[in-house]
């Protein structure tokens, strides 16, 4: 048998992922959408529950992932709790396919859930303009720079520098909602136009409202085990090609240029270490809590050169059926956004490569079913990003 320092590192695949309820849950807490989002990504993966060794979880309680762990009924030896916004998901996912690689876990469960929408209709909670106002937030806050304003005004420069129009980053908003028209799960799937955004009530120039993420409620679960438990799952493997993660900022005047995210940095690492370019991927699954999100991840992880992503976004071509399929569910923008949504851009992506997204399924020239597919999420206001490329079996 060979020594642990010259065995091979195992292959790690996505076995299992769903979403808990979603959209409009008033009468579940978020543990219980932490439960029933993880029972029905086990039940998806076809495998017993005591296979589970490593648990990832944020957000919810004084211990996570120790409450949450416990409240599902699982006792792991290897946790994960590393908090960096919306981009949480990817870096876990990460995290546990290096932990799984090297022997230190076999499954590795990740799961999140949040009531954030029910909890501000029944005022349990308010909504929050910044995220506090200590540490270095302290020289923002009291100048009213909240965390919308900083998209927008990255956004702002985008525009100035690169000549990005509005309409264009309104296509974000109207494409992302034609995907969701074909979601079941999509909170929000009637059409909406370039007009519809642009005349929207103004939140924090140059966005309105529809170039904002929704508000809803919410869960998911993705589980990730070694190649040796695949033989044993329900469904087709999606493996785990390569990540990449990075941070850039919290104070915005340390950010160095605002039409560059840290998808610059994570996704080409992510790409070097799967071993694939940007025109391998068929589609992409990106975090769109704003409409500019998504044009500047694009451009800086490769599809298209830095300032073209205005006319990249055009023309249909993030739609299901376009030149490069983009939050094939809706996104934020649509589907579903109740907090750190990173994880569900996993979920999404490995239903696309399984065949799994019913009428939302994209298809490759032919018919086939996509190959490749890249999830990257964001956190903070730029402040961090991380890409996982994932690959069909």
């Amino acid at each position: 048998m060979p020594s642990p320092s010259t065995r091979r590192p195992r292959k790690v695949a996505v076995v299992g992922v769903a979403l808990s309820d979603t959209g409009r849950v008033d009468d579940a807490t978020p543990y219980a959408l932490h439960a029933q989002a993880a029972r029905r990504a086990l039940a998806d993966s076809g495998l017993d529950r005591s296979v589970v060794d490593g648990f990832g979880s944020a957000g919810l309680g004084t211990l996570a992932p120790v409450e949450v762990a416990e409240y599902v009924g699982l006792r792991p030896t290897w946790v994960d709790s590393t908090t960096v916004g919306g981009a949480t998901w990817e870096v876990m996912a990460a995290h546990a396919a290096d932990a799984i690689a090297a022997g230190h876990a076999n499954a590795v469960l990740l799961v999140y859930g949040s009531t954030a929408r029910a909890d501000i209709k029944a005022g349990r909670r308010t909504s929050n303009l910044s995220f506090g106002a200590r540490g270095p937030l302290q020289f923002e806050v009291p100048y009213g720079h909240t965390l919308i304003s900083k998209y927008a005004m990255a956004a702002r420069r985008h525009m100035h520098q690169y000549g990005t129009t509005v309409e264009q980053l309104a296509e974000v908003a109207v494409q992302a909602r034609a995907n969701a028209g074909t979601n079941p799960d999509a909170m929000f799937r009637d059409p909406i136009t370039v007009d519809d955004v642009l005349s929207g009530p103004m939140i924090a120039d140059p966005f309105t409202k529809l170039h904002c993420c929704i508000r809803s409620d919410g869960g998911c679960a993705v589980l990730l085990a070694a190649e040796e438990y695949v033989p044993d799952t329900a469904k087709s493997p999606v493996w785990v090609l390569g990540s990449g993660m990075s941070v850039s900022h919290t104070t915005m005047s340390e950010w160095e240029a605002f039409t560059v995210s840290p998808a610059a940095v994570s996704g080409r690492l992510a790409f070097e270490r799967a071993g694939v370019r940007p025109a391998d991927v068929d589609l992409a699954e990106i975090y769109d809590a704003f409409t500019y999100m998504t044009l500047v991840t694009l451009e800086d992880l490769g599809f298209c050169a830095k300032g073209e992503g205005g006319p990249f976004v055009e023309k249909g071509r993030l739609l299901r059926d376009g030149g490069l399929p983009v939050n094939t569910d809706g996104g934020g923008l649509s589907a579903c956004h109740p907090g750190m949504r990173g994880l569900f851009l996993l979920v999404e992506a490995v239903r696309q490569l399984r065949g799994e997204a019913g009428p939302g399924q994209v298809h490759k020239p032919g018919g086939h079913l996509p190959e490749v597919a890249v999830a990257s999420a964001t956190g903070g206001w730029f402040c961090s990003s991380a890409t996982v490329v994932l690959g069909r079996g």
